[in-house]
């Protein structure tokens, strides 16, 4: 019997899985040392491989490094810019919806300790610092500002400073996965759940954005 033409050999599918396997070990290892003290060879180790194998795919620590930024964060970023072009309905509810998607995606996961190594690290790796702060933070900051901008614009936010009111809106969110990476903080609590945190901040944000009652459209 012969094998649909689709198939591989067990050889190849493993093959086409070590990248990912490689990244996934990288990003647990970066999280959980920081990027000065991850080694390539432990990141190999714990993807079950041999450094040469490493080597194959990433030529260094800071290839790994960014190909991790690419293959996690850098895609929600994408989907998320798409959603802001393509929604319709109020500002209010863009923003909720884009920063709840955040924590979905990013802010549960392991990933998110990345914004915690970049602003621990950034002053020994400006290199990388500076990838990330093209490839992720001027972005975010781009797609808030044109919420806000677009809620002004539409008289559904009062108006406001937007390059202001941006780092307003990113502040908590950062210290939230900060708290979560943390051995110390309000989110090493029983008291204080994420989500809670998050239902918080967005009432406080968004009462601050809407207009006055009467001045509603």
């Amino acid at each position: 019997m012969q094998c649909p033409l689709d198939s591989k050999p067990r050889w190849e599918r493993r093959k086409d899985a070590r990248p990912q396997e490689l990244l996934a070990a990288a990003i647990d290892l970066f999280v959980e040392r920081g990027f000065a003290a991850t080694r390539l060879e432990d990141v190999a180790r714990r993807a079950g491989v041999s450094k040469g194998t490493l080597y194959l795919y990433y030529t260094n620590k800071e290839e790994l490094f960014k190909a991790v930024v690419r293959g996690s964060i850098v895609p929600f970023i994408g989907e998320a810019e798409e959603s802001v072009a393509e929604f319709e309905g109020h500002s209010a509810d863009l923003l909720r919806q884009v920063i709840l998607s955040w924590w979905d995606r990013i802010g549960q996961s392991k990933v998110s300790g990345i914004g915690k190594l970049m602003t621990a690290e950034a002053g020994n790796f400006p290199e990388l610092a500076k990838f990330y702060q093209e490839e992720v933070v001027v972005r975010v900051i781009r797609m808030i500002s044109t919420i806000l901008e677009r809620g002004v614009d539409r008289n559904e936010f009062r108006a406001v400073n937007v390059q202001q009111v941006t780092r307003v809106l990113m502040a908590p969110m950062m210290m939230l996965v900060t708290w979560k990476h943390s051995a110390v903080g309000p989110c090493a609590s029983d008291d204080l759940q994420p989500q809670a945190f998050l239902d918080a901040f967005l009432d406080m944000a968004l009462g601050g954005l809407l207009p006055p009652a009467g001045a509603r459209q």
